[in-house]
């Protein structure tokens, strides 16, 4: 429980922050697709930092780890591509409530990903 509030707190502090320059960008013109892509790229980098040191405390090898967290971060883009693609350009939703909706949703799948895929050394030092 204390790492799902740990990575609320990184997650709600970075997001919404990206998510307001999503806001920007797109207004001055920016497609969404490519705003998200540009922001969705320097969200994952501050995160690798923000949930391996804090959230997560992991220890482990940071290389492997690194790897690991880029594919479950390009599997988050492509989760978040497809739901932008589907209900703006597709269906004809307003693309600033499908992303705030986006960010949710990629979120809960990221946590699952990060905490059982990415920094799984910590789970197993701790049944040692």
């Amino acid at each position: 429980m204390r790492q799902l509030i740990r990575y609320g707190m990184v997650g709600a502090v970075s997001n919404l922050t990206i998510y307001f320059v999503y806001l920007l960008i797109t207004y001055f013109g920016v497609e969404p697709k490519a705003a998200m892509t540009l922001v969705y790229i320097v969200g994952a980098f501050i995160g690798f930092i923000g949930n391996r040191k804090w959230t997560f405390a992991h220890r482990g090898a940071s290389a492997s780890a690194a790897l690991r967290y880029a594919l479950a971060y390009l599997l988050g883009y492509l989760l978040n591509f497809l739901i932008l693609y589907t209900f703006v350009d597709r269906l004809g939703y307003g693309h600033q409530g499908v992303q705030a909706a986006a960010i949710v949703i990629v979120a809960g799948f990221l946590f699952v990903v990060l905490k059982n895929f990415v920094f799984r050394e910590i789970i197993a030092d701790a049944k040692k």
